[in-house]
C-alpha cells in the first residue's frame, strides 16, 4: 500500500515560494482544508494542487471568491460541466475587462506620444532662440 505524499506549511510555503501566513490566510478563506493533528497541519496533494491552482487564478485576475465558487463546484458535482461553465463565463468577464484596459492604455500611449512631440519641439524652439 503507498502512502499518500504529506507536506507541512513549511514544505508547501517553500514549494511555492509564498509565506505560511499566505496559506493559513487560504484557509481562513476556506480554499484550503488541512487535516489537524494536535496543532499541526498536514497538507495532502489534494491541498497542494489547491494552491497551486489559487496561486494561478490570482495570477489570472480571479478574486479569491471567484476561486472558491469554482472550488465548490468541483466539490458538490460529479459533473464538471457546471464548473467549466463558471470558469468560461468568469474567463470571458476577466478577458473583456483586460481589453478595455489594453484599449485605455494605447489611448494613454497616443497621448503621451503626443505630449512628447509637442516638448521636443518647444524645446527644440527654445534652443535656436537662444542660440540667435
Amino acid at each position: 500500500m503507498t502512502q499518500e505524499q504529506q507536506y507541512s506549511i513549511g514544505e508547501l510555503s517553500r514549494l511555492f515560494d509564498i509565506t505560511a501566513r499566505s496559506i493559513r490566510f487560504y484557509e481562513e478563506q476556506e480554499l484550503l482544508v488541512p487535516e489537524r493533528q494536535g496543532q499541526s497541519r498536514i497538507y495532502h496533494l489534494k491541498d497542494k494542487v489547491r494552491l497551486k491552482l489559487i496561486l494561478r487564478g490570482k495570477r489570472l485576475g480571479f478574486s479569491l471568491a471567484e476561486i472558491k465558487t469554482l472550488f465548490d463546484l468541483y466539490d458538490t458535482n460529479l459533473n464538471s460541466a457546471p464548473q467549466l461553465e463558471t470558469m468560461l463565463a468568469i474567463t470571458e468577464q476577466k478577458r473583456a475587462v483586460l481589453n478595455q484596459q489594453l484599449n485605455d492604455i494605447q489611448m494613454l500611449m497616443i497621448e503621451l506620444d503626443d505630449v512628447e512631440a509637442r516638448c521636443k519641439d518647444e524645446l527644440t524652439e527654445l534652443q535656436r532662440g537662444n542660440n540667435l
